[in-house]
């Protein structure tokens, strides 16, 4: 074959593989993503700000075609990026700090449009530990608004069969939620956890258990990978990245 053939063949090629990355900008819809009136009864006032922010910072954070999402709060939000933690390139951050599961349902739109190659799913923690402020003639106080654990549970899980339903062909995980160190979380986090084990063995989703991963002896999230409690440090990071990098790094050869 002439050399003057292989050039045109070769832009060619290039070309079309940069009109498939650029006409997801090109010709999303409009309504791919939650309006700023969209809120659920779960969401606190801060949440309400942040989800909006965030939400914003989607719109212009646009994917390739074959990426992989992290779906989550804080916790994911807080990895920041991470394709380069996973040594990889297109993963994108969806992690949204105080969001809910149904929120997360909320915000499934723009995860179909774009037809990942995976979508790992950590969410539920804020559902269990959710702080309400509201102001009276008193002043400011807190009220809590907790859904129950089989709630959060199946909400979780049906996230996970809305987006195998929608994505057939895109591989689903969902993350046991992780423990934390507050008493009070521990009985409703074991909860939400038997519900999600339970519906793993229809085969929707493929399970990974964060849980069993993160908890130590006394069953609370162990002192050295978190500073708050809750939240992970980079050493909790750095064993996040550890449990899935053989899964990840199926989505990038």
């Amino acid at each position: 074959m002439k050399p003057s053939v292989l050039i045109v063949i070769s832009l060619f090629v290039c070309s079309c593989v940069y009109s498939q990355q650029n006409n997801f900008e090109e010709e999303r819809p409009a309504n791919l993503f939650p309006t700023a009136e969209i809120v659920t009864r779960y969401h606190n006032e801060w949440t309400v700000k942040n989800y909006r922010k965030r939400i914003n910072v989607f719109k212009n954070d646009i994917p390739t075609s074959g990426c992989v999402f992290f779906i989550g709060n804080s916790i994911t939000q807080q990895g920041g990026d991470w394709s380069e933690r996973f040594g990889g390139s297109n993963i994108k951050n969806r992690g949204i700090a105080g969001d809910v599961t149904d929120g997360v349902l909320k915000r499934l739109d723009e995860i179909v449009y774009y037809k990942p190659k995976a979508i790992f799913i950590l969410i539920g923690i804020n559902d269990l530990f959710n702080i309400h402020y509201k102001e009276d003639t008193k002043g400011m106080k807190y009220d809590k608004i907790i859904p129950s654990a089989h709630y959060v549970g199946k909400n979780i899980t049906k996230i996970a069969k809305t987006l195998h339903n929608r994505l057939p062909n895109t591989k689903i995980y969902v993350r046991t939620v992780m423990p934390t160190r507050r008493d009070f979380l521990k009985e409703d986090i074991l909860k939400v956890n038997k519900v999600i084990n339970k519906e793993s063995k229809k085969g929707y989703f493929a399970l990974i258990d964060f849980y069993s991963e993160f908890v130590d002896d006394l069953g609370y999230l162990a002192k050295g990978l978190t500073n708050d409690g809750v939240h992970l440090n980079e050493a909790g990071y750095k064993k996040w990245v550890d449990i899935e990098k053989e899964t990840v790094n199926e989505f990038y050869h």
